[in-house]
């Protein structure tokens, strides 16, 4: 099976796509049952809904998140999702090293190592310019790296721009 005839991948960023971070009203919407704090409050933002909506993307999904094993400890079972793959972070977000190239996001190589080739989307409130020029000029498959605003997460549009791309 070649890299091109398998699931394209979704790197999913936990802070900002699924846990929105603004409200105009500076009130969020919570999900029962409310997690216990000395997890995180945040979790309490997390939709449950997501779940199945990224269920049903023709993705293979895998976590691209500083939560780490944590995403599969206490976001996964939320969403109603399986563990999920989870890409290591060679040095983690507190120690990047020199970026390859301004503005370059500190994940962005490892998620490029990660694919091995393989189409891939990405979806976090970080994503920039230079992560895209990063990508195109080191990827050798399909890549779509989408930007998800971090006030609202995961919306309807960032969804239809996920399976539009995929198909």
């Amino acid at each position: 099976m070649t890299a091109e005839s398998r699931a394209p991948l979704l790197f999913l960023d936990v802070d900002g796509p699924l846990i929105p971070f603004g409200a105009r009203d500076g009130a969020y919407p919570t999900y029962p049952p409310v997690p216990p704090a000395s997890v995180s409050p945040l979790l309490a933002r997390l939709d449950p809904a997501h779940g199945a909506r990224l269920a049903a993307l023709p993705y293979e999904l895998v976590w691209a998140t500083t939560w780490e094993a944590d995403a599969n400890a206490w976001v996964a079972p939320r969403l109603g999702l399986p563990d999920l793959p989870l890409v290591p972070w060679p040095d983690g977000p507190e120690e990047p090293g020199p970026p390859a190239l301004p503005g370059l996001h500190w994940k962005t190589p490892a998620l490029v190592a990660w694919a091995a080739g393989r189409p891939f989307a990405w979806v976090d409130d970080e994503i920039g310019a230079a992560d895209r020029e990063w990508v195109a000029a080191r990827h050798p498959g399909r890549a779509l790296l989408h930007r998800v605003d971090p006030r609202r997460g995961l919306g309807d549009g960032d969804y239809a721009v996920l399976a539009a791309w995929v198909r």
